[in-house]
């Protein structure tokens, strides 16, 4: 049986909302997917939901379906995306309002019991706003082979939308464990969109045009190995080192627990087959683990800041200065405040904005009144009785809720997985019987070390990629190098104690590290560094997409044999 294209339009509720219609009009595909949903975006989607509970979908979704369902169903392209969010039922009766209006006739499916929000009690999960668990593929297969056109999810993992079209095309079945993890494999490259075509990319000035990236394809084989590509003539490229970017994006070590299978990402392997076409090959699976992971947001308080610009001389003084007055104006402390200086200023600058510091102040507490009018006032009336150059980027605002994401656990046993047909029937989808402990893959053996030789001080990222993300209040940190010798290099250099090193702010935090020799590249995962995670705002950077790039622009000895020749030969040691 030939492979299966599958294309994906979306990597996050926010996404290009042109792209649906680009990779339908782009070339041929059999299935077209999307991704909406972050760990921030299902509390986004609880709060629109307390407005309206009609809402609790990805309302671009279904702009994007009205644009473009009648040219779907003429190129017999089957749309499948997790846009359901917390209320799969209501896109679904969205969808086919929208089918009805347009004078269509395509079959709407939905999945849906992922939502455990009134259960969390019962479940040991506490009270949050909402709770999702976090389903798999064979919800989606029932509703194709009832042949849906469109299937729409709640929270089921990120990789499903793509592992559900492969398995209803090939015929797999539950226990296709090798083929399944193959299909993972294709769905975690592919599932966020054109940051598997350049975008994000650490080598990002090696490619040719980067204006508007193609969206990625997945042409997945029986075997479940697969090609990953993108329609002609779009921009970005697909190459080894993007594919190997967004393979890192996000996990932890070799194993990579689903609901469905454990994909063993650390047997993939990557060829590069010709311009713009990578072969993913040898991953392998193993039976899942027996419980589902659950994504628990909390409304947690209320949340507010002021960011102070300090120009010019005395920048400690100043920072200082505005500290000890801001908080003894205040009337009331807050439960939380966090003060940080960023010495963005140079000396003798010849511009005023790189003359300037920035010192933030962020206020926590679970009273709105006390993070809002009473801390705003505060700092705009020390508008003229504080530091010189007094000012602020923008005024206060009256303070914004904040939520709090945590990962459960429960029995898979304990959550029902239903495909509503788009007849109306109803079908349970049973979890695994088969199943595994999920344990680490024992540490592979480091490659043999060069030998000693002459080495510069330059930065890390010039010749090692990186890829971060977060996960909750954890960072996950991908490194990876393109030869053999510059892997002996990296597997016995960047260490933990390295790491930590190099990036000071993990110094204190516990740092897991992980090897991953196929894709010749090293995996952390930094625990806490984000706080209470992305929707809790703890640092500037409060999805970790930039401590790759910071970790690469770090300077480190690294061997002279191991630079690219254009390379000057400075601080040779």
């Amino acid at each position: 049986m030939s492979s299966v294209r599958i294309g994906n339009c979306s990597g996050f509720y926010g996404d290009r909302v042109s792209a649906m219609r680009e990779m339908l009009e782009g070339g041929e595909l059999d299935y077209l997917t999307g991704d909406y949903l972050a760990e921030l975006t299902m509390l986004i989607l609880g709060r629109d939901r307390m407005k309206d509970p009609s809402l609790g979908y990805a309302k671009t979704f279904l702009r994007q379906v009205e644009d473009t369902l009648g040219l779907a169903l003429d190129k017999g392209v089957k749309i499948v995306a997790n846009a359901g969010g917390l209320n799969p039922a209501g896109l679904a009766d969205a969808l086919r309002e929208v089918n009805t209006r347009l004078g269509l006739n395509a079959k709407i499916a939905h999945v849906e019991g992922d939502d455990l929000v009134s259960r969390a009690d019962e479940l040991g999960l506490g009270s949050p706003l909402t709770a999702n668990a976090y389903l798999g593929a064979w919800g989606i297969v029932e509703a194709l082979s009832a042949d849906a056109d469109v299937v729409v999810t709640g929270r089921v993992t990120d990789a499903s939308v793509i592992v559900g079209p492969a398995a209803h095309h090939f015929g797999w079945k539950r226990d296709d464990f090798d083929q399944l993890a193959g299909a993972v494999a294709a769905g975690h490259v592919i599932e966020c969109g054109t940051q598997a075509t350049g975008g994000n990319y650490a080598f990002f000035t090696e490619i040719p045009n980067l204006g508007r990236p193609g969206f990625p394809i997945a042409e997945i084989n029986a075997d479940g190995s697969s090609v990953i590509t993108k329609h002609a003539g779009t921009d970005g490229e697909v190459s080894v080192g993007t594919v190997t970017a967004q393979l890192l994006y996000e996990i932890t070590g070799g194993r990579y627990a689903g609901p469905d299978v454990t994909t063993r990402i650390d047997n993939a392997v990557l060829t590069q087959e010709g311009p713009d076409r990578v072969l993913i090959s040898g991953v392998t699976g193993e039976a899942p683990p027996p419980q589902y992971k659950v994504s628990l947001n909390t409304l947690a308080g209320f949340r507010n800041e002021a960011t102070f610009i300090l120009t010019g001389l005395d920048i400690e003084a100043k920072a200082d200065l505005a500290k000890t007055q801001l908080e003894s104006w205040l009337t009331k402390k807050p439960a939380e405040l966090v003060w940080t200086l960023a010495r963005t200023d140079h000396p003798d600058s010849d511009t005023e904005e790189t003359a300037s510091a920035l010192l933030r102040c962020v206020v926590r507490d679970s009273d709105p009144k006390v993070i809002g009018r009473p801390f705003s006032a505060v700092a705009v009336e020390m508008a003229l009785a504080s530091y010189p150059g007094f000012s602020l980027t923008a005024p206060p605002s009256n303070g914004q809720p904040y939520g709090v994401f945590t990962p459960g656990y429960v029995d898979a046993g304990s959550v029902p997985h239903v495909a509503v047909l788009p007849d109306g029937t109803r079908v349970d989808i049973a979890p695994s019987t088969l199943t595994q402990d999920l344990e680490a893959v024992d540490e592979p053996e480091r490659p043999e070390p060069l030998p000693p030789q002459s080495s510069l001080s330059v930065p890390l990222g010039t010749i090692a990629g990186a890829r971060s993300g977060d996960k909750g209040g954890n960072a996950n940190v991908g490194v990876w190098v393109r030869t053999d010798d510059q892997w002996k290099w990296l597997a016995h250099t960047l260490t933990v104690e390295m790491l930590k090193e190099l990036l000071p702010e993990a110094a204190d935090l516990n740092v897991t590290r992980y090897q991953l020799p196929h894709l010749r590249a090293v995996n952390f995962v930094i625990e806490g560094i984000l706080g209470q995670g992305v929707a809790s705002q703890a640092r500037f950077d409060p999805q970790a997409k930039g401590i790759g790039e910071w970790l690469r622009s770090r300077h480190i000895d690294i061997p002279i044999s191991l630079l690219p020749v254009t390379d000057e030969k400075e601080d040779s040691r």
